[in-house]
């Protein structure tokens, strides 16, 4: 008699969804063009062409693992709307670079340029995350229809966040809880610049607590 651990085969969607995972976790450990096929095979436990016959190519699984991020990305701007704007949006740019931090070298190429950008895909999935990202900020500014001044000041921070994280990405010589701090002091400096000239800003922003 033989005795031995029966392996359960997964099912197509199952194991499209193992590929992305582990797909995920090395290019997050790696940039994306570090990462071959083969190792995504190996750390899955199956054959390179059984990769081949979920994905037709690297591009097609980094683009599917892009996807899973952006989505987590996205939620890493949703917080609680107590208390004040200030320390809501601590809290937001904690939870953003608690996502730089777990996905570092895929964040970076991401932005600098990895296997997928330029990609229709890839672009809108970016996109999508800026938009979310957004639209979570006005949220908690508590305006619908922004005035084009603020919206210039949200998207600008936006971008501002972005920078900041890939060159704290490049040796992370300051420390991550005072880029955070920075980043909302940042925010409250451009606003602060634009509602000096703007009295509808001004009024939006009194409103909002800021």
């Amino acid at each position: 008699m033989t005795t031995g651990v029966v392996r359960r085969r997964m099912g197509v969607e199952e194991r499209r969804q193992q590929l992305i995972g582990v797909a995920l976790d090395l290019f997050s450990r790696r940039s994306p063009d570090d990462v071959s096929i083969d190792e995504i095979a190996s750390a899955a436990g199956i054959s390179r062409p059984l990769v081949y016959h979920y994905f037709p190519g690297k591009l097609s699984l980094y683009e599917a693992a892009l996807q899973r991020a952006a989505g987590d990305l996205k939620e890493r701007f949703i917080v609680p709307r107590e208390g004040p704007l200030g320390a809501r949006l601590l809290r937001v740019m904690r939870r953003f670079f608690d996502f730089v931090d777990e996905h570092g070298p895929g964040f970076s190429a991401l932005m600098r340029g990895g296997p997928a950008v330029g990609s229709s895909t890839t672009n809108a999935l970016v996109d999508g995350v800026r938009q979310a990202a957004y639209l979570q900020i006005l949220a908690h500014l508590r305006v619908d229809q922004p005035p084009a001044r603020l919206e210039l000041v949200v998207r600008s921070w936006i971008a501002l966040a972005e920078a900041t994280a890939l060159i704290w990405l490049d040796g992370r010589r300051i420390p991550r809880a005072e880029l955070e701090v920075q980043l909302v002091h940042d925010f409250a400096a451009l606003a602060a610049v634009s509602a000096a000239s703007d009295t509808e800003m001004a009024t939006l922003l009194r409103r909002a607590g800021l």
